[in-house]
């Protein structure tokens, strides 16, 4: 983390998952990811890595929030934003794996619904003092955290399907798509329409794109990253994995060669 930091970046993302599934379970499994693809807790990481640094952003890309309690991650990322000073931005999703769903204990199939009283809930737990809340899902009876941060932790949205893409236009502070920039700048003109259409400005609403060291040119990350903010982008994260086997310098070398700054785009990285 400090080597990023020293290099000028300016975040760093972290992926989430709790459990793997094996692929030769009975009935099989198919996925993105398995048993074999290890995954650091991104909260947990990143009270680790505000030690380290001291200007370096954390975000999470995405955690998987309906299969956690709600109050419980609220006091989580609390306790991040506190020790970093504000430097936490969560990002959440629903997900797909329904294994972890079963050994979480919670239901895959209301993901969705819960998900948007979950973002309700931990705002409140965030700025009141005693919060009552009484959803569908949850329940807050004259309760509070304590301490809470200066300032409530942005919530990022991840997904594709419509109804995701209208919560995170009007509930969400930012959004995190997956894919090209030719393909996602559809997804973002559809974020923005939604925002236009409730009187909401894109001004101060976030957009984090990712690129890909693995298989990449100077010429061909440059033209990578014009697109991204083309296509609105406010945030450039370089993702130096899959791109073979490496260490710690391994990786910092990669960002090193990451045309960032001579490709002329703005973006935060």
């Amino acid at each position: 983390m400090q080597g990023v930091e020293e290099l000028g970046m300016t975040h760093l993302l972290a992926y989430d998952h709790v459990l793997g599934a094996d692929p030769n379970r009975p009935g099989g499994f198919t996925g993105v990811y398995d048993k074999d693809v290890a995954f650091h807790e991104p909260l947990t990481f990143f009270a680790f890595a505000a030690a380290l640094t001291r200007t370096l952003d954390f975000a999470s890309t995405v955690m998987i929030l309906p299969q956690r309690q709600a109050v419980l991650v609220a006091k989580q990322a609390a306790e991040v934003a506190i020790v970093s000073g504000n430097r936490l931005r969560l990002g959440i999703g629903t997900g797909w794996n329904q294994v972890e769903y079963e050994a979480l204990n919670e239901n895959f199939h209301d993901r969705g619904r819960r998900q948007v009283e979950q973002v309700e809930v931990m705002r409140r737990l965030w700025t009141e003092d005693v919060v009552n809340y009484k959803g569908t899902y949850h329940t807050v009876d004259a309760a509070s955290l304590n301490p809470r941060p200066s300032r409530p932790v942005p919530i990022w949205f991840g997904g594709t399907a419509p109804i995701v893409l209208e919560r995170s236009a009007l509930l969400g502070d930012g959004f995190m798509p997956l894919g090209s920039p030719d393909k996602s700048k559809a997804i973002i003109d559809i974020i923005r329409g939604h925002r236009e259409a409730a009187g909401l400005s894109m001004d101060g609403y976030g957009i984090q794109s990712q690129a890909q060291f693995a298989g990449g040119t100077p010429e061909r990350w440059a033209s990578h990253a014009a697109k991204w903010r083309e296509a609105g982008a406010t945030h450039l994260a370089i993702a130096t994995h899959n791109a073979g086997e490496t260490d710690v310098d391994g990786h910092l070398d990669r960002i090193r060669q990451y045309p960032r700054r001579r490709s002329g785009v703005a973006l935060r990285t």
